[in-house]
């Protein structure tokens, strides 16, 4: 007779083994998620000191003394497009009522001359500041040079070489004396200032009559003068600005990482000055990411309550398996397919004269955020729809039976009972949904446009048409091309870092709605 005993030991033996074969495997997952923070923190976290001492060259050798200068040309240049785009208006309004080109730049004539005189206001502080680009760039030169020699004794003396080091000249820079220069033209710029702001004065107080009158162009034609105003007051803020100028003033450490986590540049490989600021790619990141859900949600969540709910066993055998192979669609193809035919799509059809009275139509660019979105959208359904049935398939059907046995309705029963029974599981199934989209790099890389500027959230729903860049498009593209420990190669790291940190706080909430979920269930 057989021993029962003999096969409860083996049994047992195997659960042992089972078990530690699980256990060793998440023992496995923290190692490696700890080396892959370790590793990113080893190659990003150099990136503070050498952004620091970015900043204080930035300073030092004064180039931070003409961007003040700088930026007031650029401002008039932002002025300068904005008559432009007000002058294209009209042409485009007057085309319409007439199309007959010649009659149309006539009557633009008026128009035109004042267009031509404000940008001709600038020349003299265009000038200055470009002649002052020139003179700090040097002096950036100087200090780029200088730091090339140290890195190169450093080298000599650690390959014990001391008489080739001791032979290596480091040319000391006086800094006062190498922006002086930049600040004895600060009589110039005051009077080509005054003139500037005068010229223009007298031009927003006799503003050219528009050739096509309507309400649209009066309110942007008013605008751009309520901004030429404040545009004028702001010079005398920037001449403070310079009058106080000290480029001995230290620069303060934590500038280097309130620079990288709220700088509204990202600029590399620069002859002028390199920024490293991750706002831009945070909102396009994020901006992408609310578009792609804000269809992904619906369509999944509408999609799992269907097939669990309301489908019949045919349809279910049918329509599931066909969601669920859309996260096959390699990324790549669905880029292609952006780039070829929905940006183009998009781009047409938002020059149909039947939206023609949405305000931000039409759209200029193919490849923007909504773009990326509605591919990333098509690529967050599977994931939403999967987890989204799945928690509705955890709720207990006694909760359905006594909805009916009350006398609920199918639709009263989904709705008020399975839904918001499962509702910490759906919100765990939105939270990986927007993991799933906000780390997608090919896709954005794409067919976001790539632009690297905070969008103008300012013009309303017209944002999600513009070009955006992300963090991991930034990554993608410029990780094959930086020298390796360079402050690029090191911003990089910072930003893989920033974005890990945020797919962890997103699957640590997923995590907590799940147990919210098996709390209220239970």
């Amino acid at each position: 007779m057989k021993n029962p005993n003999r096969f409860d030991r083996r049994r047992l033996r195997l659960d042992d083994l089972v078990q530690k074969f699980f256990g060793a495997n998440a023992l496995l997952a923290i190692v490696v998620l700890g080396l892959i923070t370790l590793f990113l923190l080893r190659e990003g976290a150099g990136f503070f000191p050498q952004n620091l001492q970015n900043l204080r060259v930035y300073r030092l050798a004064g180039l931070e003394y003409v961007d003040l200068m700088r930026g007031q040309v650029d401002r008039h240049t932002v002025l300068n497009r904005a008559l432009q785009d007000l002058r294209l208006r009209q042409l485009k309004a007057l085309l319409a009522a007439n199309p007959d080109l010649e009659a149309a730049n006539a009557r633009l004539a008026g128009f035109d001359a004042f267009a031509e005189a404000f940008d001709g206001a600038v020349g003299d502080l265009r000038g200055i500041a470009s002649d002052l680009t020139d003179v700090a760039a040097a002096t950036k030169e100087k200090v780029k040079k200088r730091e090339d020699a140290l890195e190169e004794k450093r080298l000599l003396e650690r390959v014990g070489k001391a008489e080739e080091a001791a032979a290596v000249k480091v040319e000391e820079i006086d800094f006062s004396r190498e922006v002086q220069p930049l600040r004895d033209t600060l009589p110039a710029w005051r009077q080509a200032a005054a003139s500037f702001r005068t010229a223009v004065l007298g031009l927003l107080n006799a503003p050219p009559a528009l050739a096509a009158d309507t309400p649209d162009l009066r309110r942007k034609l008013s605008a751009f003068d309520t901004d030429a105003r404040a545009y004028l007051a702001s010079f005398g803020a920037t001449e403070q600005k310079l009058e106080a100028w000290n480029p001995m003033e230290p620069v303060p450490w934590y500038r280097s990482v309130t620079s990288f986590l709220f700088g509204s540049k990202w600029i590399t490989a620069s002859f002028w000055q390199d920024w490293y600021g991750v706002l831009p790619l945070l909102t396009g990141s994020l901006l992408v990411s609310g578009i792609a859900l804000a269809i992904a949600v619906p369509f999944g969540l509408c999609a799992a309550i269907y097939v669990h709910e309301i489908a019949s066993p045919a349809e279910q055998h049918f329509v599931k398996p066909a969601i669920e192979f859309i996260a096959a669609i390699p990324s790549v193809v669905l880029g292609f397919f952006g780039i070829v035919v929905l940006g183009e799509m998009l781009r047409k059809a938002t020059h149909w004269e039947a939206l023609s009275w949405i305000g931000f139509f039409p759209i200029a660019e193919r490849l923007n955020a909504f773009t990326a979105g509605c591919l990333l959208a098509f690529m967050a359904v599977p994931t939403i729809f999967t987890l989204a049935e799945d928690a509705l398939n955890s709720v207990p059907r006694s909760f359905k039976e006594a909805s009916y046995a009350l006398g609920a309705s199918r639709l009263q029963t989904v709705f008020r009972i399975v839904v918001p029974a499962a509702l910490s599981g759906i919100i765990s199934a939105v939270l990986l949904g927007f993991g799933r989209v906000i780390g997608e790099t090919m896709v954005v890389l794409l067919c976001a446009g790539n632009r690297i500027a905070i969008p103008d959230f300012a013009s309303g729903l017209g944002v999600a048409f513009e070009p955006v860049h992300t963090m991991t498009g930034i990554v993608a593209q410029e990780m094959g091309e930086v020298v390796r420990g360079s402050i690029q190669y090191r911003a990089l790291f910072m930003v893989g870092l920033l974005l890990f940190l945020l797919s962890l706080i997103i699957n640590w909430l997923a995590q907590a709605a799940v147990r919210r979920f098996k709390i209220s269930v239970g």
